[in-house]
């Protein structure tokens, strides 16, 4: 008769053996194994059982995360809901020379994933409107009474705390950032105002505010701020999803000896406003400096910093150079221009004996004006008088020196160092006087092209006046032209034309300029660069926050554990502890009957008990 026989490493009663003619046999000898064994198998099933449950809830999240983040940018115009608690705020205050702008910001609880930023956007209202507020002077004019200065500002921070929701106050971050009417007051002044803003705001407020947070930025901190809110809004900080993306090796600050990476292009910016024109681009290269001196230069122009949540990541590492041109905005490059045409021909009258603009008779010849435009500039009192000849071409020639470009290598406007750019591999938008003087009169605004541009600035400044002015009339140029930008139309086109191409040395045959008002239908603030780099940490916390509950949403995902799984399972152990306990039990007092039995019987037939193993 066959018979099957199992033996495994484990106790001597776990051994048995199965006969074909008597399988029911382990029913009354193997009750254990059979218990134990069931177990064992309704353990492992409610393992597997909860672990797809996890797999397939997880799995779905993290597929969602995508569209999440696409769905993010689509409903950027929505209203915000303030009643998901799961929505973060920020508050910043824009203090600038002629008045003071709040912005409030929001963004999600951060989804876990340490390389992604916060999605930070502007709070909208209940009609959609973004949640902002300007008022004015600039706080610069309480100079002599700083202890005004908290009643001045009130007002913005009351409009943020009706908007933000009150159970937020605590946990929202508030800074107030003075630009540039700050920064030309002395520096007892500047503390003045910052001690008064740092001591009375917390008796009023709940925001989160701290002495940090109250500060007079420089011109390079706020270009890297505009910098960062414009790459965010592209979508430039992102990994790359999408094989026909713009790439860039980049070789990380910090690491000039590890390999370099490839991630997104970032873009450039150019800012030309009234009074000064900025550049900003990131270096994604190690530089090299021609002198001792151009390095030394390039170290207050150079900015290195993470835009990651932790500082061993250097994912989010950006180095980006920033410079500032004061006098070279449109209005005061303009102002120079007039101040070189007054005092060069007073002095040729002199030396000359002639009367060149001193009478509407005599005017001078301006090739930067419309054509038979009459225009004067008034100096100590004394007037010139201008006629327009609209030749664009020598108007370029003749403020070319004013661009005061060197022969040193690596260096723009004002001999200012400037890192190399790849021409071939880069992007850039262009802001203020770049799109009003492409867009407003010319209606060229968006994709710059060189050649097509210096035919419509040449067209336009050798039009005579009265039919720009009959074409104004007839509201043929954008709605906000006005009859000044008419007049100086003609100039700031060759002023933007020099510097953009002789000052800061791009090709006419660069393509990848686009001038812009807004980037993707929204007016991009520094602001948001600020908000977005002063919160960069925060995703850490909600990075650790996010561990927490997901390590503890896990055990909860294994519900035998916390449910009611539980109590099966406990009372199993318990029953098996049980009825081994009784089996147990059962054995010994069966050995103990048997031994009994063995003696009794040898006494009934006369012979003598044999010797047990232990005395009783």
């Amino acid at each position: 008769m066959g018979r099957i026989g199992i033996s495994c490493l484990v106790p001597a009663s776990w051994h048995f053996s199965i006969s074909p003619v008597g399988c029911l046999r382990i029913l009354n000898t193997n009750l254990r194994q059979i218990i134990v064994i069931s177990v064992l198998a309704i353990t492992v099933s409610l393992l597997y059982f909860s672990v797809v449950i996890i797999r397939n809830k997880y799995g779905r999240l993290s597929r969602d995360k995508k569209f999440q983040r696409y769905l993010a940018r689509v409903t950027d115009v929505e209203a915000t809901d303030t009643n998901n608690p799961n929505v973060n705020y920020g508050i910043v205050v824009d203090c600038g020379s002629s008045g003071s702008r709040i912005f409030v910001y929001c963004w999600p609880r951060h989804n876990g994933n340490p390389h992604d930023l916060l999605d930070i956007r502007q709070m909208r209202d209940k009609n959609r409107k973004p949640v902002v507020m300007k008022i004015k002077p600039g706080i610069s004019e309480f100079a002599t009474f700083p202890e005004k200065v908290s009643d001045y500002i009130s007002p913005l921070l009351n409009f943020a705390a009706k908007h933000v929701p009150r159970t937020k106050h605590k946990e929202t971050p508030l800074y107030i950032l003075c630009t540039a009417g700050m920064r030309i007051l002395p520096e007892s002044q500047q503390k003045a105002i910052l001690e008064d803003l740092l001591t009375d705001i917390p008796v009023h407020f709940d925001f989160l505010f701290s002495d940090s947070h109250a500060e007079v930025i420089s011109g390079k901190q706020e270009g890297v701020y505009a910098w960062i809110g414009i790459n965010f809004v592209l979508g430039r900080f992102e990994h790359i999803e999408d094989d026909d993306e713009a790439v860039v090796e980049v070789n990380i600050p910090g690491s000039e000896s590890s390999e370099a990476i490839l991630r997104k292009r970032t873009a450039g910016i150019l800012d030309m406003g009234g009074v000064s024109t900025q550049i900003a681009y990131e270096v994604p290269k190690t530089v090299s400096f021609a002198s001792s001196q151009q390095e030394e230069v390039a170290k207050n122009l150079l900015a290195e910093f993470n835009l990651g949540c932790d500082v061993h990541q250097t994912e989010h590492v950006y180095r980006v150079y920033v410079a500032t041109f004061l006098g070279f905005g449109g209005n005061a490059a303009r102002q120079r221009y007039e101040d070189r045409i007054f005092g060069d021909t007073i002095q040729k009258n002199r030396l000359l004996g002639k009367q060149t603009g001193l009478t509407p008779e005599t005017p001078y010849l301006d090739p930067c004006l419309p054509l038979d435009i009459k225009d004067e500039i008034q100096q100590n009192g004394q007037a010139m008088y201008l006629r327009g000849t609209g030749d664009f071409a020598l108007c370029r020639e003749t403020i070319q020196p004013f661009m005061n470009k060197t022969n040193e290598t690596q260096t723009s406007l004002n001999g200012i160092y400037q890192p190399p750019i790849n021409f071939q591999n880069s992007e850039f938008y262009g802001f203020s006087e770049f799109y009003y003087c492409t867009e407003d009169v010319l209606r060229m605004g968006g994709d710059y092209n060189a050649a097509q541009f210096t035919k419509a600035a040449k067209d336009y400044c050798a039009t005579k006046w009265s039919i720009l002015r009959e074409r104004f009339d007839r509201g043929l140029y954008a709605s906000h032209a006005d009859l000044h930008r008419l007049k100086y139309q003609c100039f700031k086109s060759a002023w933007m034309f020099e510097v953009f191409h002789r000052g800061f040395s791009f090709p006419v045959s660069y393509k990848n300029l686009k001038t812009a008002l807004q980037v993707y239908d929204k007016e991009v603030q520094w602001t948001l660069g600020a908000i977005l780099y002063r919160t960069r940490f925060l995703p850490l916390r909600d990075i650790q926050q996010e561990i927490f509950r997901a390590s503890h949403s896990r055990w909860r995902g294994f519900s035998f554990v916390y449910n009611h799984y539980l109590f099966w399972g406990c009372f199993l152990v318990v029953l098996l502890s049980i009825l081994l306990y009784l089996l147990r039990l059962r054995r010994i007092h069966r050995r103990t009957l048997r031994s009994g039995s063995v003696a009794t019987l040898w006494m009934e037939e006369g012979l003598p008990a044999q010797k047990t193993a232990g005395t009783l």
